[in-house]
Formats: structure tokens, sequence, C-alpha cells
């Protein structure tokens, strides 16, 4: 049975189709804000190692195909519904950060950083688009991101998995290490968010 939110479970199911479906629905489908991005990427790196092999050359055009045409697809939802679309309950807090990103680097950087910030990289995409911020200036910087933020991900995967003999035995713990380190701009946002009424 395939679990959706085990990076292992999906890769040993549809090998790299797996990071190719993933990265577009996370990055294009709002309803794939709970998929496994960072982790799925490095861990399908760290298997092109192992037993299970996934082919890297493969790997490594699936996942920047993936989060490019996902983010593409979430620009035109939000051109097309406007910004209703991100304003859910579960999303509002990912929109005003990206808002936030938005306003305070323009629209490269934040579109850029946002590849690397979950939540935020699903809900960036619609809402440049909801936006209307220019769409030659957007598919610069997102393919930029994109292909920095997957092929960066997925090489470090690979040169641990290449350094460790066996890394497949340590698999779960690596992968609890890049959740939490994927977490970590999450909570520095948390708390300047808190520290905000303080100052």
């Amino acid at each position: 049975m395939m679990n959706l939110l085990d990076p292992h479970s999906l890769l040993s199911q549809l090998g790299p189709w797996a990071v190719l479906l993933v990265m577009f629905a996370e990055t294009g489908l709002l309803i794939g804000f709970f998929l496994p991005g960072d982790s799925l990427l490095f861990t399908a790196g760290l298997l092109t190692t192992t037993d299970i092999h996934l082919n890297l050359p493969l790997t490594l055009v699936f996942a920047p195909l993936g989060a490019v045409l996902g983010a593409q697809a979430g620009y035109l939802i939000g051109r097309r519904f406007g910004p209703a679309i991100v304003q859910r309950p579960r999303l509002e807090r990912a929109a005003e950060r990206a808002r936030e990103h938005l306003e305070s680097y323009g629209v490269g950087r934040a579109v850029v950083l946002a590849r690397f910030i979950p939540g935020v990289r699903t809900v960036m995409n619609p809402l440049a688009g909801a936006l209307r911020i220019d769409a030659k200036a957007f598919t610069r910087w997102q393919v930029a991101g994109g292909v920095v933020w997957t092929v960066g991900l997925v090489l470090a995967g690979h040169l641990l998995g290449s350094q460790i003999p066996g890394v497949d035995k340590y698999l779960l713990p690596i992968i609890a290490v890049i959740v939490i380190v994927s977490l970590v701009p999450v909570g520095i946002e948390f708390l300047r968010q808190r520290s905000r009424p303080a100052a």
C-alpha cells in the first residue's frame, strides 16, 4: 500500500515518476501543500545509490520538470480564479507569508526563496498569478528557483549516499532530519511574527 506522506514508499512504488508527480502537485495544486517535497527530493538522491537504485539522470530531469510545470500551472490557476483561490482556512497563513515575501524581497527573490519554504512554495505560484505579476518575470524566476531547489537536494542526497555504505539502513533518521531542517524557516518566520507586537 502506497503512503503519500512517506517518500520511501512513493519512490519504491513509482520511481522517478513519484518525483515528477509530487513536485507538480506540491508546487502547482493547492491540495499538494501536505506532500513531502524536500524529504522526497533528498530521499530520491539517496536512493540513486541503494538497491532500489533510482536512475539519477532521469531523476535530475523529472524533479525540475515537475517543479517548473507545477509552478506555471499554479500561476495560471491564480490568474484564472483570482485571490479567492488562496483564501482558504488552511492556506491563509501561508498566503500571508507569501505576500510578505513579495513585498519584502520583490518578485525575483521572493519566488526563488519560496521554493525552499514548505507551504509558501505551494501558495506563492497561484498568489503571483492572482496578483497579476508579470508572467515573463515570474517564469524566469520560478524556473531558476525550481532548478536550484530540486537539483540541489537530489544531488545532496546522492552525494551523501555515495559517501555512506549501506545508507538505506539510516533512511528513516535521515528523512526525519531533513523534515526538521525544512521546518526551520517556518519556525524562524513564526518567531519573527510573534515578536512583532512586542516591537
